[in-house]
C-alpha cells in the first residue's frame, strides 16, 4: 500500500537574483508551494508569525561567503523569526509552543531536527508582544548590550556617540549608555527622528546627518569634550569624522557599516593614523559568537530595565509576507522608525 504525506499550501519569498547596488523588489519573488504536514525524526511544522529584517541580510545577498553563508538563488530567504509549532515529532517542542530562531520567509515551514533543535521556546503567557523577541529582547538589543558594555566599556560622565541611533540597535545603545551615566549624542536621517531621540530615548543631543552635512564640525559642536565611545553602525565618511573627534583611549565597537553595504566599490577611511596617536581601540564583533557569554545577564538586565521603564522601545511593523522585501529595502534606506519587523500572522 502506498502511503502519501498530507501537504499544506504556503507562500514563500524566494531570492531571485543578486542585487546590483540597492536591492530592488524585482530581486525577490513571491512563490507558492506545497509542504508536508506530516512530521517525523525530530521535525517540526512551524507557522511563521513574525519576521525580522536587519542590515546584515544584505551581506548574504552578495553571492559569496563572508562570516555567514550566502542566500541561495531560487530558495527562500531566512532571518530571525517567531513562530508557533503546529505539528511536532520533537520532544523539546510540543505542539502549541511559541518559538524564536532562524525561520524562512514563508507562511509555514517544515524544519528538520537540526534546525528545530536550534529554536528557543518563548513564554507567551508573559504578555510581551512576540515581535519584541526580535528586537528589544532579541539579537539587536543583545548586539547593543554586548558592543557597548563589553567593548565600549562606558564610564560615568563619558560621551557616547551613536550613528543610526533610531534603528533597532542604536535606540538601545543610547538608552543603556544613559543608564550607565553617560552623555549620549546620536545621528539620524530625519528631523522627526532627532526629536524621537531626544523626547523618547532621552539622548542629550542629536542631529540630522542629511541636513547637517559637515559632520566633523557638528560633532565638535555637540561633543565639545570629545568622544569616548563611538558605537559604529555606518562607516565611511562618518567614521572619518568621528576619529577626528575621539579622545585619547576612545573605544569603537564596530557593529556594522550600513553606508557601505550597497556600494559596488566601498569607500576608504583616510585618517586611520588617528588610531596610533590617540591609542584608539576599534573592534568588530559578530553577536552570534557571544550569545552564551551574555545570555543570562542580558535577559536579566533588559527585562528589569523594561519593567522600570528605563528602556523605551519603538518598532516599525509591516504586515504580510508579500511586503517583506519592501520592508527590507525601506530599512536599508533608513525609512523605518525603530526596529523593522514583518507581521505574518496571529498566533
Amino acid at each position: 500500500m502506498i502511503q502519501t504525506r498530507m501537504s499544506l499550501h504556503t507562500k514563500q519569498v524566494l531570492f531571485k537574483q543578486l542585487p546590483k547596488g540597492f536591492p530592488q523588489e524585482s530581486d525577490f519573488e513571491l512563490s507558492e508551494t506545497d509542504i508536508s504536514k506530516d512530521v517525523k525524526d525530530g521535525e517540526v511544522l512551524v507557522k511563521v508569525l513574525e519576521l525580522s529584517v536587519d542590515p546584515y541580510l544584505r551581506g548574504k545577498m552578495a553571492g559569496k561567503k563572508t562570516y555567514t553563508d550566502p542566500f541561495e538563488l531560487g530558495k527562500p530567504l531566512y532571518s530571525g523569526g517567531v513562530g508557533k509549532v503546529e505539528a511536532s515529532a520533537n520532544d523539546k517542542l510540543p505542539v502549541g509552543s511559541i518559538v524564536t530562531g532562524v525561520l524562512p520567509w514563508s507562511e509555514y515551514a517544515l524544519l528538520p531536527k537540526e534546525q528545530a533543535d536550534s529554536l528557543r521556546k518563548i513564554d507567551a503567557s508573559a504578555g510581551i508582544p512576540l515581535s519584541y523577541y526580535l528586537g528589544v529582547l532579541g539579537m539587536p538589543a543583545m548586539t547593543a548590550y554586548y558592543g557597548l558594555l563589553y567593548i565600549g566599556e562606558p564610564k560615568e560622565g563619558e560621551t557616547v556617540y551613536v550613528s543610526a541611533a533610531a534603528g533597532a540597535v542604536g535606540q538601545i545603545v543610547g538608552q543603556i549608555a544613559k543608564i550607565k551615566g553617560c552623555r549620549v549624542v546620536g545621528s539620524v536621517g530625519s528631523d522627526d527622528k532627532v526629536q524621537l531621540l531626544k523626547d523618547k530615548f532621552k539622548y542629550d543631543a542629536a542631529f540630522n546627518y542629511k541636513t547637517d552635512s559637515d559632520w566633523d564640525a557638528k560633532l565638535k559642536e555637540l561633543c565639545p569634550d570629545g568622544i569616548d565611545v563611538y558605537f559604529e553602525n555606518v562607516g565611511g565618511k562618518m567614521l572619518e569624522a568621528v576619529l577626528n573627534n575621539c579622545n585619547k583611549y576612545a573605544r569603537v565597537p564596530v557593529c556594522g557599516m550600513i553606508s557601505q553595504y550597497n556600494l559596488e566599490q566601498p569607500e576608504g577611511v583616510h585618517n586611520l593614523m588617528q588610531l596610533i596617536g590617540k591609542e584608539l581601540t576599534l573592534k568588530g564583533f559578530i553577536i552570534g559568537n557571544h550569545f552564551q557569554e551574555i545570555g543570562q545577564s542580558f535577559q536579566k538586565d533588559m527585562t528589569q530595565w523594561l519593567k522600570e521603564k528605563k528602556v523605551q522601545y519603538v518598532e516599525d511593523v509591516a504586515t504580510g509576507l508579500e511586503n517583506a522585501p519592501k520592508a527590507f529595502i525601506r530599512m536599508l534606506k533608513g525609512e523605518n522608525v525603530g526596529k523593522q519587523v514583518v507581521h505574518i500572522a496571529d498566533a
